[in-house]
């Protein structure tokens, strides 16, 4: 059964590029309701724990020094089936394949630099969300 919620990030690249806003703007317009939402920067180990899942990848280091080069927007979402909506509201993880209207079509600016993390399985939902987020900060 799938679940009714999911977890983002707004990128490193896209807080820098001012789309913040535009992002939360498009999220909301999507029929997604914000449980939790946070304004942080992650620390190297924070983003290593993160992304462990990828340790023995030959992008790994990259992705750690790019998600700990400036702040991130961690926000649990919620609406049916979240996460495979969410999936395809996000778009491609390549910009350039991404369909025309989604996040990464209108935000990204490379395939590294996506401009948005979204969870891939209900399961991760969850872990991701509680990576950054207590019971307390949750509405």
């Amino acid at each position: 059964m799938a679940g009714n919620t999911t977890f983002t990030m707004i990128k490193p690249q896209a807080v820098a590029d001012g789309n913040m806003g535009n992002i939360i703007a498009k999220i909301i317009d999507g029929g997604y309701t914000i449980k939790a939402l946070k304004f942080t920067r992650l620390t190297k180990e924070q983003a290593m724990k993160f992304y462990a899942v990828h340790k023995d990848r030959p992008f790994y280091s990259h992705l750690v020094e790019f998600m700990t080069s400036g702040p991130i927007i961690a926000a649990i979402l919620e609406k049916e089936n979240a996460v495979e909506e969410y999936r395809k509201y996000i778009g491609s993880t390549d910009p350039a394949n991404a369909e025309p209207g989604t996040i990464r079509a209108l935000f990204a600016t490379s395939m590294e630099k996506n401009a948005v993390h979204g969870s891939d399985s209900d399961e991760n939902a969850i872990i991701e969300g509680n990576f950054f987020f207590s019971e307390f900060e949750r509405f």
